[in-house]
């Protein structure tokens, strides 16, 4: 476990593996996704109540789920990068960033979509979409801040350690529907409870969700392969990867 735990921070070894992963993400992500999409904007039964407007939440709701999950997955390699000090823990934060910026930007911008229909508003200062804006403004300040400092490990240990205080909105994210009076509706699913929809309405989003979550590890692996080749540009393997044409 320690062996493979070692290997895992070894950027070589991370970007042999990305490389025979990236095509089964990628193509099984993108069916995935596809497939969900199209039954749940195309084939399933209207809402009895929302009508048709609903339908956003095929892609609101696969959004939200990576949005929130994408800085999960950060704060754990924070500790990584703080307690064992792996660089490639540090890459994954500085990698997928943007790609959860984008995502719960997209959270926002289709919950706005589906609030006007639903809410007659774009926008309220709703627990849950205020907390949803306070982890899109926690990710640019990850961005930034790692990019404004030029020594790489004292930007290591500043970006863990923002990330690590950011990571309460979660929880608060969360549980917002049911600490306070909001208007946002409670979870589509719960683990512990039967989906509330008709299984012609929540497998497809069900499809969407397990393919975004494909494509994301696609991107992480893509961006963090191009962080490797820039950090190690002075290696041999990765010169000799470039010579190859394979870089």
């Amino acid at each position: 476990m320690w062996q493979i735990f070692h290997k895992l921070g070894s950027p070589k070894w991370f970007y042999g593996i990305a490389s025979k992963l990236m095509p089964w993400l990628l193509w099984l992500g993108a069916g995935l996704l596809l497939a969900g999409l199209v039954w749940g904007l195309a084939f399933a039964p209207k809402d009895y109540l929302q009508g048709n407007s609903y339908r956003i939440l095929y892609i609101h709701v696969p959004s939200a789920f990576l949005a929130q999950s994408v800085y999960l997955m950060m704060a754990s390699a924070a500790v990584v990068t703080l307690v064992w000090r792996i660089k490639l823990a540090d890459l994954f934060v500085r990698s997928v960033a943007p790609v959860g910026a984008i995502f719960t930007f997209l959270a926002l911008f289709t919950g706005a979509v589906w609030g006007k229909p639903t809410w007659g508003t774009w926008w309220i200062w709703d627990a849950r979409l205020t907390s949803m804006l306070i982890l899109l403004f926690l990710y640019f300040g990850v961005i930034a801040l790692s990019s404004a400092i030029s020594d790489e490990k004292s930007a290591a240990r500043s970006t863990a350690v923002l990330v690590l205080v950011g990571v309460v909105n979660i929880p608060i994210i969360k549980y917002s529907v049911e600490w306070w009076n909001t208007l946002h509706q409670p979870a589509t699913f719960k683990l512990t409870e039967k989906p509330s929809m008709s299984p012609d309405m929540w497998v497809p989003l069900l499809l969407a969700v397990l393919g975004l979550y494909l494509i994301f590890g696609w991107l992480a692996c893509l961006r963090m392969q191009t962080e490797i080749l820039t950090r190690e540009s002075r290696t041999r393997w990765v010169q000799e990867l470039v010579r190859s044409g394979e870089g």
